[in-house]
């Protein structure tokens, strides 16, 4: 006799997979996990500040949202904690090419190339979050305020990363 539930799509089936092999093969810079396991479309994550940046030293937690239609579209991420960076808005939600949906910008800054593609996966989404950290992009930024701060006053967006490195530990 058939089943009556429905079939597991094809999205959760690749977060399934994907949340394995981190358990059996976690990765450096980064934790992830569910937020409530019954939910495979929402993921808690941690980033560890990358050595030798300014974020070094600090674990800057975010939520990962997966869309029903994943791997088609993109997870959004945004940071629960304090992040100060020309790529984070200043709602702590990540700004960066491949989470943009896929196709042609209709701002025309990025190549459809950079965009989101369905062969990326929480992996490749976090080494890029990690690499976003370690070298902003100020050019379309997120946050305007830190973007200008980065290229004009680099001491005073040090002293404003520091306080958010130091946050971040304390509430580990």
């Amino acid at each position: 006799m058939a089943s009556a539930s429905p079939s597991p799509s094809q999205g959760s089936l690749l977060l399934q997979k994907q949340l394995k092999h981190l358990c059996k093969k976690p990765v450096d810079g980064f934790s992830a996990g569910l937020v409530d396991e019954g939910n495979l479309f929402e993921w808690s994550v941690t980033i560890i500040g990358p050595p030798e940046t300014l974020y070094d030293g600090g674990f800057f937690n975010a939520i990962m949202s997966f869309p029903q239609n994943y791997p088609n579209s993109p997870p959004t991420v945004k940071f629960t904690s304090e992040v100060w960076h020309p790529n984070v808005y200043s709602d702590g939600k990540v700004c960066i090419s491949i989470l943009h949906p896929p196709g042609d910008d209709p701002n025309g800054y990025e190549l459809a190339s950079e965009r989101w593609s369905p062969v990326h996966t929480v992996e490749s989404i976090m080494l890029s979050i990690i690499s976003m950290l370690s070298s902003p992009n100020d050019e379309s930024p997120a946050n305007v305020e830190a973007a200008k701060e980065w290229r004009d006053n680099r001491d005073e967006f040090k002293k404003k990363v520091s306080r958010c490195v130091r946050r971040s530990q304390e509430w580990t």
